[in-house]
């Protein structure tokens, strides 16, 4: 008897879920690259020439090189599981990190000297050491993946997006909600709902064209800002400027204090992604990930470029728009060109703000169902406390940004009088420091005393009482006792699990060679190993 080949799924370049993909994606990189542009031009005073002609275009480098890999990434898996659904994951700029490196590390230097290309020296020794720290993290963070339970990766992974993600863009969307709304409701209809428009005209770009259309008939744009707009367009060829990256590395030393927490940041905002990715259906090796965010990095640092990429949050969103892998690829080539080409002040002066935002707020849409419609319910509350660092972090700073604006800070300001307005600053402050990993280490400890699992909850209590300590969680600079009222707090927790873990049989561990009835027939489990394309966070709580 003759043995039946197993019939090979054709890999298509593109489909027509591509097309929605692409504009939604290209859309939400195109806000971003934008905002960063605006940022580096009127906050820190960068000439027009430097960010055009040198930051963009390193980005473009980045952004496309990144995007290439993703999309070969995608269709390596596709080819191996011999399936055609495989959506590539997104990748860009990091949203976090763009605020961070302007506000945090160039700005105060620039106010200082007064000197742009000081602040961008520093900029870019910052990005080259988060860089590093992520290519460390790529041998470290499949080892967490493999031990966290998936509600406290998914819940701080939405609390990423239903507070960095979704609310700036809200925010935005209803100062000119007569222009907002109505693109974000086709977004839904088209992208929540099994309806299509005629032709199956692709509904991002349709989104997109009526938001503008109906801002230009509202007189919210101008014809002589595009005018002007279009006169800075040139070419631009990027090139190295080790010079620069050089002489801000010779003065590290400050960058170390927020540069190593948020590499770990990135590193875990990383792996997140990636156990979205795999309860979505798509098993990317988190390593591989890994080591392309932070040679992203390092290569955008040596081109000019102190803005860190990373993978993005929204995956599951850009496969239920249809998406594979040929999205990824058209992303990043076009915005590389649209970059190599000076184009974004152009397209700032086209498309209303307020037309392009609302794909952000459908992502944190998505993310934030994801985190529990593909949790145990009984992990819910672990979800929530995942959440809850993001949200304390979003908060200080929007408390921060309110009282520059008054000319004060809440130091000035001082506890007792922020308290006495209801205002409990210092608490959430310490809450939110660190907070994509304080809420991994929170949510953890929740879901094993869900599960009567105090062994395990003991020891992620143990390590947020270590990483309190040390100031990677809690603590405004990495030091010594950064922070031992919290991590005497942890401690406390960890003995408390200790005592009730003595107290009650040791629930039986999963054999690994049972068989797992989730897994075909003779599959080796990926969950054993970490470096598998396979692989996938293994049945802590079940």
């Amino acid at each position: 008897m003759t043995a039946t080949k197993p019939t090979v799924v054709p890999l298509p370049y593109w489909v027509r879920g591509d097309t929605n993909a692409f504009f939604g994606f290209g859309v939400n990189v195109l806000v971003n690259v934008l905002t960063l542009t605006g940022l580096c031009l009127a906050v820190v005073n960068l000439p027009e020439g430097e960010v055009f002609g040198t930051i963009l275009p390193a980005l473009g480098i980045a952004l496309v090189a990144g995007n290439v890999y993703y999309t070969y990434l995608a269709r390596r898996l596709a080819r191996r599981e011999n399936r055609a659904d495989v959506t590539a994951l997104p990748y860009g700029p990091s949203v976090p990190h763009m605020f961070i490196v302007i506000f945090v590390i160039m700005l105060p230097i620039y106010l200082r000297t007064q000197d742009p290309v000081r602040a961008w020296e520093a900029g870019l020794a910052w990005a080259f050491i988060i860089g590093v720290i992520v290519l460390i993290g790529a041998f470290v963070g499949p080892y967490i993946r493999r031990y966290a339970p998936r509600a406290a990766l998914l819940g701080t992974l939405a609390g990423i997006s239903i507070t960095f993600i979704s609310m700036n863009p809200a925010g935005q969307m209803w100062r000119m909600a007569w222009v907002a709304l109505p693109v974000f409701a086709l977004l839904l209809i088209g992208l929540l709902t099994d309806v299509k428009l005629p032709f199956n005209f692709p509904i991002g770009l349709a989104a997109l064209l009526l938001g503008t259309a109906i801002g230009w008939a509202g007189g919210a744009m101008s014809v002589p800002d595009v005018t002007a707009a279009a006169r800075d367009i040139a070419i631009a060829v990027p090139s190295f400027k080790l010079d620069l990256l050089f002489t801000g590395l010779a003065d590290m030393a400050p960058l170390l204090a927020t540069a190593i927490p948020l590499g770990v940041y990135n590193f875990t905002e990383g792996m997140t992604n990636v156990e979205s990715a795999a309860t979505a259906g798509d098993n990317y090796n988190l390593r591989s990930v890994l080591l392309a965010d932070g040679a992203g990095a390092v290569i955008g640092a040596a081109l000019g470029s102190p803005f860190p990429p990373a993978v993005y949050v929204g995956h599951p969103g850009w496969k239920a728009a249809g998406g594979r892998s040929g999205y990824s690829m058209a992303t990043g080539v076009v915005i590389a060109l649209l970059c190599f080409l000076g184009m974004f002040g152009l397209l700032g002066a086209i498309f209303p703000t307020a037309a392009i935002v609302p794909i952000l707020l459908y992502i944190g849409l998505l993310i934030g169902a994801q985190a529990f419609q593909a949790t145990p319910r009984a992990h819910a509350a672990a979800v929530v406390a995942a959440l809850i660092p993001n949200i304390a972090a979003w908060a200080t700073g929007q408390i921060d940004n309110t009282l520059a604006a008054a000319g004060t800070t809440a130091a000035a300001v001082g506890d007792d009088a922020l308290n006495g307005a209801g205002v409990i600053y210092d608490g959430l402050l310490v809450l939110g420091q660190g907070a994509i990993l304080a809420g991994l280490v929170l949510g953890a400890v929740v879901v094993f005393i869900i599960d009567k699992r105090f062994g395990r909850a003991a020891i992620f209590a143990g390590s947020g009482a270590l990483l309190s300590f040390i100031g990677l969680i809690h603590g405004e600079r990495i030091e010594w006792n950064a922070n031992g009222q919290v991590a005497l707090g942890y401690l406390f927790v960890a003995v408390i699990c200790v005592v009730f873990a003595l107290g009650r049989p040791t629930p039986r561990e999963p054999d690994p060679e049972e068989v797992d009835p989730e897994r075909e027939p003779g599959r080796a489990d990926p969950a054993n190993d970490p470096s598998a394309d396979g692989q996938r966070t293994s049945a802590l709580s079940g």
